[in-house]
C-alpha cells in the first residue's frame, strides 16, 4: 500500500523523529553487524504481513539489527494500530526530506539509513545491504553497551576516518522482540500477525563527532514493561536529517 495519495496528511506532521527507551546489559554476539534494518509497517495495510515475516527472519540473523517502526498514518481505515507512534511517521517522511523524494509508504525498509526498498522483497533487501556497506564510513564504528548496577553504559569508538569530517548522534531503543497482535478491524481483520523487534521507545544518548564517546543512562530512564531487547546506534546527521548508520549493536535483555 502506497501512501503518495496521502502525503499531503503526512506532511503536516512534525515533531520528533525519536526517542527510545532501553536497557542494555552486554556486548552482543555479533559485535560488528553488517547493517541496520528498519520496517516502516502497520496492522493496517494488507501489503504488511509478508515484510513483518521477512523482517522476523532477519531479526535471527546476528548480522542483522533488524528493527519493526510501525507508523499511524493509516489508522483511519478502520483499525488503530496498537503498536504505531507519530514518532516513527515522522521519522519516516525525514528520510524521504534527505533524499528528496516522496517515497513514504508501507511496508517500506531503510537499509542502513541509506536506501529504501519494498518491506517484502528480501532479495532488494539483501542487495542494499550490500550495496550501502560499501560506502565509506557506513557501520565501521564499534558500538558496545555493558551494564553496571541501575546503570547502562554506551561506548562508541573512534571513527577509523578523520574525527573532523564525521559526526552524528547517539541513540539507545527499548525492543519487544516478539508481539503478537490480533487484528479486530480493516484490510487484515481476523488475522493474527507477530511483530518483530517492536521498537517501544527512542532515547537519544548524545552527540558523537568522531572521536571515542562514553555515556551512561540510568535504568530507569530507559526501562519499560515488554521490553526484552535493546538497539544502540551511531547514525550520521540528526533527528530531523538522518543519513547514514555508522554503527549499532543489540543485545537480550534478561
Amino acid at each position: 500500500m502506497t501512501a503518495m495519495t496521502t502525503y499531503n496528511l503526512i506532511s503536516r506532521w512534525s515533531g520528533a523523529l525519536g526517542v527510545c527507551a532501553i536497557v542494555a546489559i552486554i556486548r552482543p554476539a555479533h559485535a560488528d553487524p553488517r547493517a541496520v534494518v528498519e520496517l516502516f509497517t502497520s496492522q493496517g495495510c494488507s501489503s504488511c504481513p509478508p515484510a513483518d515475516k521477512i523482517l522476523g527472519e532477519l531479526a535471527r540473523d546476528p548480522s542483522v539489527i533488524a528493527i519493526s517502526m510501525p507508523i499511524d498514518y493509516w489508522d483511519y481505515l478502520g483499525w488503530k494500530d496498537t503498536l504505531a507512534d507519530a514518532r516513527f511517521s515522522a521519522r519516516q517522511k525525514a528520510y524521504s526530506q534527505v533524499r528528496g523524494d516522496r517515497e513514504v509508504y508501507t511496508p517500506q525498509a531503510i537499509v542502513n539509513g541509506s536506501v529504501h526498498v519494498i518491506g517484502s522483497d528480501r532479495a532488494g533487501i539483501e542487495s542494499a545491504i550490500n550495496t550501502t556497506k560499501k560506502t565509506d564510513g557506513v557501520m565501521s564504528v564499534p558500538v558496545t553497551m555493558t551494564q553496571s548496577g541501575k546503570e547502562i553504559n554506551v561506548s562508541v569508538a573512534a571513527s577509523s576516518q578523520a574525527p573532523a569530517a564525521m559526526h552524528g548522534e547517539v541513540w539507545i531503543c527499548s525492543i519487544s522482540k516478539a508481539v503478537p497482535i490480533s487484528i479486530g478491524r480493516g484490510e487484515n481483520g481476523g488475522r493474527q500477525v507477530t511483530y518483530h523487534n517492536v521498537v517501544r521507545n527512542l532515547l537519544k544518548v548524545g552527540d558523537w563527532n568522531g572521536t571515542a564517546g562514553n555515556w551512561t543512562v540510568p535504568l530507569e530512564n530507559i526501562s519499560r514493561e515488554g521490553v526484552d531487547g535493546a538497539v544502540v546506534y551511531v547514525q550520521d546527521g540528526s533527528h530531523d536529517s538522518p543519513g547514514a548508520m555508522l554503527g549499532a549493536a543489540f543485545t537480550t535483555l534478561h
